[in-house]
């Protein structure tokens, strides 16, 4: 059953990418990001005194890190899916677990054993084949944006983690992802030419890139802290396969075969990272 959440949480956030990539033609990055936040803060407040749960944490010093980690990691996220294909944009947002993998090495000094150089060498080997040859000019910024957003998501990644070994409720945990993405959207947003106003299809736009990123931020957080770590980062990767499908379905975007090779090379590598990071399991001690 944990497995659902974040099958249902992959799903999610790729319907909110799509959101995404239908609002970057009529409101700024800036925007966006507000309305994500906004959108996700009514709607865990309400979840929160339906439940109870007062909104005040006790660890508002990972909550704090996991926010605004999770609040940059969003800005280039979002700005990537505004120039990138969906699936590329997306594919290189999961770059993630190959970040963790040498910030534990190279920050925290875990011993690194050859599966996970393997796996981290796999996945940039990937990353090069997606975007050398595929990328038009005017697209490198979207793609660093992308890795961007990879490298500082496995910050907010750690941070989940630990907030669910600490019982943090999920809705709490997404509560405050939501209020410091708000904050920051909001000078972003009137910092630009000017707001746009909301229309029909406007708030619909908005209201999916909130309703959807708010829902799949609850479902992923309920995955790490109830299923297995390992399990849940790989089924993960499913946002890669829905969003290939919107992305032709929706924009009729074709990549070329060698897009198609890379993004299963950064997949393997992240599954190989998982794999490698896994402890074993203690053996019984005999009589």
């Amino acid at each position: 059953m944990q497995s659902l959440w974040m099958i249902a949480a992959s799903f999610l956030f790729a319907c909110m990418g799509v959101c995404v990539k239908l609002g970057a033609l009529r409101f700024s990055t800036g925007e966006l990001v507000f309305y994500r936040g906004l959108i996700g803060l009514l709607m865990m407040a309400v979840l929160l005194r339906v439940q109870g749960i007062p909104f005040a944490t006790p660890h508002w010093k990972l909550q704090l890190s996991r926010g605004l980690s999770g609040t940059v990691a969003l800005m280039c996220y979002f700005f990537a899916l505004g120039i990138l294909p969906l699936a590329t944009a997306v594919t290189l947002n999961y770059t993630s677990p190959i970040f963790v993998a040498l910030i534990l090495a190279l920050w925290f000094r875990e011993p690194v054993g050859p599966l996970r150089h393997a796996a981290v060498a796999l996945g940039f080997v990937g990353v090069v084949l997606l975007l050398k040859p595929t990328l038009q000019p005017d697209q490198w910024p979207g793609a660093l944006g992308g890795l961007g957003s990879g490298l500082i998501a496995s910050l907010a990644y750690i941070n989940v983690r630990e907030l669910g070994r600490a019982g943090e409720p999920e809705a709490r945990t997404v509560l405050w992802f939501s209020l410091i993405t708000a904050a920051f959207g909001l000078p972003w947003a009137l910092g630009s030419d000017h707001l746009h106003r909301l229309d029909a299809s406007g708030l619909a736009i908005v209201l999916g890139v909130g309703g959807f990123g708010g829902c799949a931020q609850l479902a992923m957080t309920r995955a790490y802290r109830y299923g297995k770590t390992i399990v849940s980062a790989n089924l993960a990767y499913t946002t890669v396969i829905f969003s290939s499908a919107f992305g032709a379905l929706l924009w009729d975007e074709r990549l070329p075969w060698t897009s198609f090779v890379a993004i299963a090379l950064i997949v393997a590598s992240g599954v190989l990272v998982s794999l490698a990071s896994r402890k074993p399991a203690p053996v019984a001690e005999s009589d």
